[in-house]
């Protein structure tokens, strides 16, 4: 089982390896095309903010790359924010496998709620093999300030400020909005099933 990370100027990389060792899978992080065309598994994560994220992916075609890979892609938190459409973060034009737009949390002046959202959420309306065994109202681990709407690719639900897209699903490709590699044995699990897709 050959799992690459994609390199690229977001960070994180270095958590998601570590939880992958967790569960006693390894992986290379490369940004080399033959290397992340010829993997088993393609993870996409990411900490940043999505227009350089996206210029950089532009400047070294990873871009197209991506949108054409075949095998399971997981996308995890700006990484599945830049599978989106569109950011309203700096009106960025994303790479668009799944239709939803990404939006800033804008709560209302009755919402006590600070934006970044950070900290432990639950998900629930899970409907994908990438939750087998995972429990409806799982917590998970956040740190985000823009947020995937609801669609017809949205596969799990959080709610902070509205209701929203904690997981996407469209062919090969999944999205996760929390960290799994933060979200102790609830993420630890969904990347097991990930690597088991």
């Amino acid at each position: 089982m050959k799992i690459v990370i994609i390199k690229y100027n977001a960070g994180n990389i270095q958590s998601v390896l570590f939880a992958l060792e967790r569960i006693d899978a390894s992986a290379e992080v490369t940004d080399d095309p033959e290397r992340i065309q010829g993997a088993d598994k393609v993870i996409f994560p990411g900490v940043g903010e999505a227009s350089s994220a996206m210029n950089y992916l532009k400047e070294r075609k990873l871009d197209a790359l991506i949108r054409n890979l075949n095998q399971p892609v997981l996308g995890v938190c700006l990484g599945m924010q830049l599978l989106c459409r569109h950011s309203e973060e700096n009106d960025t034009e994303c790479l668009g496998i799944f239709s939803e737009q990404v939006k800033k949390f804008q709560p209302s002046p009755g919402q006590s709620l600070k934006v970044p959202q950070t900290g432990w959420n639950n998900i629930y309306d899970l409907k994908s093999a990438l939750f087998t065994g995972i429990a409806e109202n799982s917590f998970c681990y956040c740190v985000h300030g823009y947020y995937a709407g609801l669609g017809e690719t949205t596969i799990a639900k959080t709610d902070y400020v509205q209701p929203y897209s904690s997981a996407l699903h469209r062919g090969n490709f999944y999205g996760v909005q929390f960290h799994p590699e933060k979200s102790a044995s609830v993420g630890e699990n969904i990347l097991r099933n990930f690597i088991q897709l």
